[in-house]
C-alpha cells in the first residue's frame, strides 16, 4: 500500500547498469544521469566517499584505506553491496528535486544475455533494496535494437552488436525474440588492457588505466584513417623507475587493439553463419547495427562491412542506445511485458 502512495510521486526509470558507465532515463524528462559505475569506498568506516564521476577522478591517486570499486564485472554484479549503495545514491539523485520523501520508482533494467538465473535475481534484488518498487529486466541487445529504433515486433530480422565496456554481444532478433547470438568477455575494459599490456612490452612504459583509455578515444582505429594520428602518453619508465613521456601513432595503438578486433569480427561472421537463411537475407538487406561505446572506434563498421559483405551502420548516439530503449519501453506497456524476463520473485513463489 505504502509503496504504491510513494509510487505515485514517484519517477518511473530506465536503468543501463553497464560494466563501466551508468545511465539513467527518466520518463518525460530524458536521460538525466550518465556517469562512470565506480565507488570511493573507505574502509575504515565502511562508508561510501563518492559515487561516479567524482570517485572515477581518483583512480590511482588514493590513500590505503580509500577503495576504488567497480561493482560490476562483464556486466553482472560483483558487489551486491556496493551496487545497491550506487542504485540508491542515482535514485535519490533523481528525485532530489521532487516532493517524494521516499522515492519508490518503476525501473527498466537491461542485463547481458548470457546471465544465470542467480545473476538476474541479483540485478533484481539490488534495485528493490535500492528503493524501485517494480523492477522489469530486458535483454541488452534488445533495448539496443529499440534505441536504435529498429522494428522490434515485426517479423524481419536484424542483427545488433553492442560493444560495452565488459561484454559484446552479439544478437540477431525477430518478432521481439533473440533468435541467435553471441556473447564476449572482449570489449571495451579489454581493450584498455590491450593497450597498457602493448605499451609496457613495446615501450617498458607502465600506463594507467584512465591514460590507455584515453589513447583508445582520441587515436584508436580499427583500419587505418586517411590522416595519421598521433598523442603524447605519459606513464612509468619501468627500467629507471621515473615518469617519461611518449609520442605514440594510431598505428600502434591498432597493433595492440588487433586481437580484441579480430575476435569481435570472427564472433560477428560465426553468428551470422548458425542464422537462418531468411533472417540472414533481412540482415543483408537491413544491414547491422552498431551500439555501446566500442562503436565509436574508427572504421570499425567499416572493417565489419568489408570482412562480413554487409553494410553497417553505427546507431546514433550508440552509447546511449541501450538506455533509450529502456525509456522508450517505458511508455510500451504492451511491448515491455512482452519482452521483460520472468520476475526471479514470480520464480520464487512457484
Amino acid at each position: 500500500m505504502f509503496n504504491k502512495l510513494f509510487g505515485r510521486f514517484s519517477k518511473d526509470l530506465g536503468i543501463d547498469l553497464g560494466t563501466s558507465h551508468t545511465l539513467v532515463y527518466v520518463r518525460e524528462n530524458g536521460i538525466v544521469i550518465h556517469e562512470p559505475s565506480v565507488v570511493a569506498l573507505n574502509t575504515r568506516n565502511d562508508q561510501i566517499l563518492a559515487v561516479g564521476t567524482e570517485a572515477k577522478d581518483m583512480l590511482g591517486k588514493t590513500p590505503p584505506h580509500i577503495q576504488i570499486i567497480k561493482p560490476l564485472t562483464k556486466g553482472v554484479i560483483a558487489d551486491f553491496e556496493v551496487t545497491e549503495k550506487m542504485l540508491k545514491y542515482f535514485i535519490d539523485k533523481v528525485h532530489a528535486e521532487s516532493f517524494t520523501i521516499v522515492p519508490r520508482p518503476r525501473v527498466v533494467m537491461g542485463v547481458p544475455l548470457e546471465t544465470t538465473e542467480v545473476e538476474r535475481k541479483a540485478i533484481e534484488d539490488a534495485a528493490l533494496s535500492a528503493g524501485a518498487r517494480e523492477v522489469f529486466l530486458v535483454e541488452n541487445p534488445m533495448l539496443a535494437a529499440l534505441g536504435s529504433r529498429l522494428p522490434l515486433a515485426e517479423s524481419v530480422g536484424m542483427m545488433v552488436v553492442d560493444i560495452g565496456g565488459g561484454t559484446t554481444e552479439i544478437a540477431v532478433m525477430s518478432l521481439a525474440g533473440v533468435v541467435t547470438w553471441k556473447s564476449l568477455d572482449i570489449a571495451g575494459d579489454e581493450m584498455n588492457k590491450n593497450i597498457i599490456q602493448y605499451t609496457r612490452d613495446t615501450f617498458n612504459l607502465l600506463l594507467g588505466e584512465r591514460v590507455a583509455e584515453r589513447l583508445k578515444i582520441r587515436i584508436g582505429t580499427a583500419m587505418e584513417p586517411e590522416a595519421p594520428l598521433e598523442i603524447e602518453m605519459r606513464g612509468r619508465d619501468l627500467l629507471s623507475g621515473l615518469p617519461k613521456e611518449l609520442i605514440v601513432t594510431d598505428a600502434q595503438i591498432r597493433e595492440a587493439l588487433q586481437r580484441s578486433v579480430a575476435t569481435i569480427l570472427e564472433n560477428i561472421k560465426a553468428t551470422l553463419e548458425v542464422t537462418p537463411p531468411e533472417l540472414v537475407a533481412d540482415i543483408y538487406e537491413r544491414g547491422i547495427v552498431l551500439t555501446g561505446g566500442g562503436a565509436l572506434l574508427r572504421g570499425l563498421d567499416t572493417l565489419i562491412a568489408r570482412e562480413t559483405s554487409i553494410p553497417v551502420r553505427v546507431a546514433d548516439d550508440p552509447i546511449t542506445a541501450v538506455v533509450r530503449g529502456a525509456g522508450a519501453l517505458l511508455e510500451n506497456e504492451a511491448l515491455l511485458k512482452d519482452i521483460a524476463l520472468p520476475s526471479s520473485r514470480q520464480s520464487d513463489l512457484l
